[in-house]
């Protein structure tokens, strides 16, 4: 199989790029500075190269509150140059595995979100990755879109790190107790999009570990778990203003996923405890 992954550098990209080619296929990782994703010529000039079977786009605007002030980037990588992957997939007759979010929600469910929920962003971040979707199902080929939420993994900049980093040398730490959703580790999510990308069960999925927790559950366990002592405070989100707006429980329903997958994935406490000894690991 030949698999084209955007976004390769990127934390994802690079645990994808590694999880296919340990199966035996054939990867071209492409950065940044190889592709750019919102420019039709060079996405058709790479396709023509390559002829890939399957494309996994890993490539996006993350910054949440960046993307406030820089809507016409956000809405570029993550709403246009999903629709003109689609439907360069759909001339090239590949399939196309589309990393997409849980904020795409506005976070008011009193329970988790299924993918036939409307979706309703309430930042920018959202809207952006909520055309891309669109784009992708009327580009015609054939997707799978997959939603994530609170990535964390090897070589990123994510949440476990920013918690570690700032408890060595403090006693003590406030963390948002009232924002509800579900850690994802990307060794395992790279693992569920190769396993999916071979279904040929095409549409819309929810990924995550299993379980929900808040923030502050989140950074307890990464504290318990580091060894360090560190007293892990709860604070509410109006004590720590942002310039976009966070759903405040955008926990994903796993159906059809785990159907699909013929497995659940592990708990997100056992994710962490995995992130934390090749933390410590790397570390020495």
């Amino acid at each position: 199989m030949r698999v084209l992954i955007t976004g390769a550098a990127g934390m994802l990209g690079r645990q994808v790029k590694e999880e296919f080619t340990k199966r035996g296929a054939t990867v071209y990782p492409l950065a940044r500075k190889d592709l750019d994703i919102t420019d039709y010529n060079a996405i058709t000039k790479t396709f023509k190269n390559i002829t890939p079977e399957t494309v996994v786009n890993c490539a996006a605007y993350t910054n949440v509150d960046g993307a406030e002030t820089e809507k016409e980037v956000a809405f570029a990588v993550n709403g246009l140059a999903p629709r003109l992957l689609g439907l360069t997939c759909r001339k090239y007759n590949a399939s196309m595995v589309h990393i997409s979010t849980d904020y795409i929600f506005n976070g008011q469910s009193k329970k988790p979100y299924l993918i036939s929920d409307i979706p309703d962003p309430i930042n920018i971040y959202g809207a952006s990755k909520l055309m891309g979707e669109q784009g992708i199902r009327e580009s015609g080929c054939n997707y799978f879109i997959i939603r994530v939420s609170w990535l964390f993994g090897l070589g990123g900049k994510h949440f476990v790190d920013t918690i570690l980093k700032l408890a060595k040398g403090r006693d003590s730490l406030k963390v948002v107790n009232d924002q509800q959703g579900s850690p994802t580790y990307t060794p395992d999510l790279a693992r569920a999009i190769a396993d999916l990308s071979g279904t040929g069960i095409y549409g819309t999925y929810h990924y995550t570990n299993s379980g929900i927790t808040t923030w502050h559950g989140f950074a307890k366990k990464v504290i318990e778990l580091s060894g360090l002592t560190t007293k892990i405070e709860p604070c509410s989100t109006a004590e720590f203003p942002r310039p976009a707006r966070r759903p405040m429980s955008s926990a994903l329903d796993l159906f059809p996923t785990t159907r699909v997958l013929g497995y659940t994935p592990p708990s997100w406490e056992d994710a962490v405890e995995h992130y934390i000894k090749n933390y410590h690991t790397m570390e020495d």
